[in-house]
């Protein structure tokens, strides 16, 4: 099969909301960012897109927190990491007004993981009835454990292969994807010889 580089974007967003951002100190880029990932993604559909981001940043209300659930679901990243604003000791930011109240923070983080899971799952299925090649990592009883090549193109998991399976990690294989969950692919070998 043809080996292709995975192109692999890490962009340290932080927020969407213009005012958090200038709290942060950090430019605000959010339009422009959805118009550079359409245009990237309209020259390279593989790309695969991974950011950071906190919630609960003194200041932050509960519309600058909707903006920037908004803007996950417009931007649909392949993989995404968010914290809950933690008063590091001494921070400067530990002086700005407003905080937000753990308990609330707690809440926001909770928000956002669950509307990212809904995006990963929705691009998790448009996999289905795709073939893809993926390396053996683990050979169980009753599946194999593997994972597509360039550190797993848009998964953030594994593919599974359910049956038992004369292989041995670190055989590439080609399967086709039968299912999707939250994280994880179901796939059946392709018969290459067939």
């Amino acid at each position: 099969g043809s080996r292709r580089i995975v192109p692999y974007l890490d962009m340290p967003l932080q927020h969407a909301s213009p005012a958090v951002l200038k709290a942060m100190r950090r430019p605000a880029v959010g339009e422009k960012v959805l118009e550079r990932l359409q245009r990237w993604r309209g020259i390279c559909p593989e790309l695969v897109v991974r950011s950071t981001f906190i919630v609960g940043f003194p200041g932050e209300t509960e519309e600058d927190f909707q903006r920037l659930l908004d803007f996950l679901r417009e931007a649909r990243l392949d993989r995404v990491g968010c914290f809950a604003y933690s008063p590091v000791d001494g921070a400067a930011a530990n002086d700005l007004p407003d905080p937000v109240p753990e308990e609330l923070r707690e809440e926001r983080l909770e928000r956002f993981m669950e509307v990212q899971e809904q995006i990963s799952r929705a691009k998790l299925a448009e996999r289905i009835g795709r073939r893809l090649t993926v390396l053996v990592d683990e050979v169980e009883e009753g599946q194999v454990v593997a994972r597509s090549y360039a550190d797993a193109p848009e998964i953030d998991g594994n593919v599974i292969v359910p049956g038992a399976w004369e292989l041995e990690p670190g055989d590439f294989i080609e399967v086709e994807i039968t299912r999707a969950g939250a994280h994880d692919l179901l796939g059946v070998p392709v018969d290459v010889e067939g």
